[in-house]
C-alpha cells in the first residue's frame, strides 16, 4: 500500500530584506513528508527551522521574501495562495504549536474564548457546541475537571497545562498537518516527556503529520520517523531516524550526537561544537558553510559547491567534508626532529 504525499517542498529559497539588500535565510530546502509520518528538523538557532516552518504556513514577517521553489500541501503549491485561501487552510488543513504557550494564548481572554473561537471559525457550529467540542478536546488532552478549568484565564495554569491547550487547540479541526514548532523548550524535562507522549498518542489515533522542530536530537530518536539537519540555512543531512542514529555521517550531525549528555558516568567531558552559525549576511555563497566550525579540516577536502547526494537509500549528506572529517582532539600531531 502507498503513502500519500501530505506535504512536497522543492528547492524552497526564503530571504529577509535588510536595508536595499535581500539575504538568504533558508537556501533550496527540499523534502517530501508522507501522510500520517513524523518528519524532525533539528539544527541550532539561526539554522532556519523556524524560517522554513513559518514560511510552510505563510507567516513570514513583512520583510520576508519567498524566493523561489514550491510547498505542494496535497499537491496544491501554497506560495501561490491568496491570503484569505490561506486563512481556510491554517488551523483547518495545517496547525502549529508554538515554543511557549504563554506568548500564544492571549492572556486577556478565557481559554473558553480562545478555543471556541478556533472552532467556530472553521466548523459550522453553534457557541453551545463549539463549548461543549472545546471541553472534549481539553480532556482529550489530559486537563482534568475540563468544564470548570475552561472558564479560566492562561495565567491560571502551570506551562505544562498552558502546553496542552495549545495542542487541544491545534486538533481542534483535525488537521492533517501540525508544525511543533520546539513545544518542549520552555518546559522541564518530566512535563516535557508528557507532552511528547501526548503528541505521539494524538499522532497514532488521528494519523496526523507532524513536523517537529527542535534542536534536542534525543527527542527525535523518540518521536520521529525521519531527520532533517539543517546548518545555516542548507540541509546538511538528511534521512529515516533509524539510519541517522546508527550512522550519522555530516560531520555537524556527528558533533550534534557527541554533544547529547550521557548517564554514562565514563562518558568524559562533554563535547563542545565551538563558534556559532554563520549569521545570514556572512554566508559564502558555493562553499561548505560548516567549515569555519572545523578548521583542522584541510580546505581542499571541502566541495566548491557541496550538493546533497544520495550515499544509501534514503541517507543524503552535503559536502564531501565528511569523508576526511575526525575530531580536533584526534588530530594527527606533526613530528619533531630531535
Amino acid at each position: 500500500m502507498t503513502v500519500e504525499k501530505l506535504l512536497e517542498v522543492k528547492d524552497l529559497s526564503i530571504g529577509f530584506r535588510i536595508g536595499k539588500e535581500v539575504f538568504q535565510a533558508v537556501d533550496n530546502m527540499s523534502f517530501t513528508m508522507k501522510q500520517g509520518k513524523v518528519l524532525g528538523i533539528v539544527g541550532e538557532s539561526g539554522s532556519g527551522k523556524s524560517v522554513t516552518v513559518s514560511t510552510i504556513m505563510r507567516l513570514l514577517p513583512p520583510n520576508g521574501v519567498i524566493a523561489g521553489g514550491q510547498i505542494l500541501y496535497k499537491g496544491e503549491d501554497l506560495v501561490k495562495k491568496a491570503e484569505d485561501e490561506m486563512l481556510e487552510i491554517r488551523g483547518k488543513e495545517i496547525s502549529m504549536i508554538f515554543q511557549d504557550p504563554m506568548t500564544s494564548l492571549n492572556p486577556v481572554f478565557t481559554v473558553e474564548n480562545q478555543l471556541v473561537e478556533a472552532i467556530q471559525i472553521h466548523q459550522s457550529v453553534n457557541k453551545q457546541q463549539a463549548r461543549l467540542k472545546a471541553i472534549e478536546l481539553l480532556e482529550l488532552v489530559g486537563i482534568q475537571d475540563a468544564e470548570k478549568r475552561i472558564g479560566l484565564y492562561p495565567h491560571n495554569f502551570s506551562g505544562g497545562m498552558r502546553q496542552r491547550v495549545m495542542i487541544a487547540m491545534a486538533v481542534a479541526c483535525n488537521p492533517s498537518l501540525i508544525i511543533a514548532d520546539e513545544p518542549t523548550t520552555a518546559l522541564d524535562v518530566t512535563v516535557q516527556a508528557k507532552i511528547l507522549d501526548l503528541l505521539a498518542d494524538l499522532q497514532a489515533k488521528f494519523q496526523t503529520g507532524i513536523i517537529f522542530i527542535t534542536h534536542d536530537l534525543e527527542v527525535i530518536r523518540d518521536i520521529a520517523d525521519d531527520v532533517i539537519i539543517m546548518y545555516a540555512g542548507e540541509v546538511v543531512e538528511s534521512g529515516p531516524v533509524l539510519q541517522i542514529f546508527e550512522k550519522p555521517t555530516h560531520p555537524y550531525t556527528r558533533m550534534l550526537m557527541q554533544s547529547i549528555p550521557k548517564a554514562n558516568k565514563h562518558a568524559g567531558k562533554l563535547h563542545v561544537i565551538e563558534g556559532t552559525v554563520t549569521p545570514i549576511k556572512d554566508i559564502k555563497k558555493g562553499s561548505c558553510r560548516f567549515a569555519d566550525r572545523i578548521p583542522w579540516i584541510p580546505a581542499e577536502a571541502h566541495e566548491e559547491n557541496p550538493q546533497l547526494r544520495e550515499i544509501e537509500p534514503g541517507h543524503f549528506v552535503r559536502c564531501t567534508c565528511y569523508q576526511h572529517f575526525h575530531y580536533k582532539e584526534d588530530a594527527p600531531t606533526e613530528r619533531r626532529e630531535g
